[in-house]
């Protein structure tokens, strides 16, 4: 039992922390999400982020871990479940509030996509795509979206 007692203060600062859990299989594998970006630490309090907001900062924060984890040569994408649309390129994001998540970019024969999505009906498969040219540095939009949320703080 935490007895703990704590400030007006205190409670409002945890509660506008983002919290979460995971498992693996491996015990070494690494935690998907452990550096939470500041911007995302700060005001507005949850109850003033709208659901698309929400959505928009946690992808980032999936999207940035991902990215971690690839080599040189491979850049994020997502998987689309059903049908024949493939994969696209993650090459932007954006959110319309209150509900809406834009994802940017290509697919696998480089012609521009675009996915405009409830929050309701959110699911991103992240996946590592081969960059389109090998001789130039892979693109890591996840460390962009984070440096855009610092600007904006």
């Amino acid at each position: 039992m935490d007895d703990k007692i704590s400030t007006s203060a205190e409670a409002a600062e945890a509660a506008a922390l983002p919290c979460h859990r995971e498992v693996h299989t491996d015990p070494d594998a690494p935690a998907a999400l452990k550096d939470v970006p500041a911007p995302m630490q700060k005001v507005p309090a949850p109850e003033q982020k709208s659901p698309a907001r929400w959505a928009y900062e946690r992808l980032i924060l999936y999207i940035q871990n991902f990215e971690k984890t690839l080599d040189g040569e491979h850049e994020v994408a997502m998987g689309f479940a059903g049908g024949d649309a493939g994969v696209l390129r993650i090459e932007g994001m954006g959110y319309f509030d209150p509900d809406i998540v834009t994802f940017y970019g290509s697919d696998s024969r480089g012609a521009r996509t675009q996915l405009v999505q409830h929050v309701s009906q959110l699911n991103v498969i992240l996946r590592a795509m081969p960059k389109p040219k090998p001789e130039e540095p892979a693109k890591r939009i996840g460390f962009r979206l984070v440096a855009e949320l610092e600007d904006q703080a």
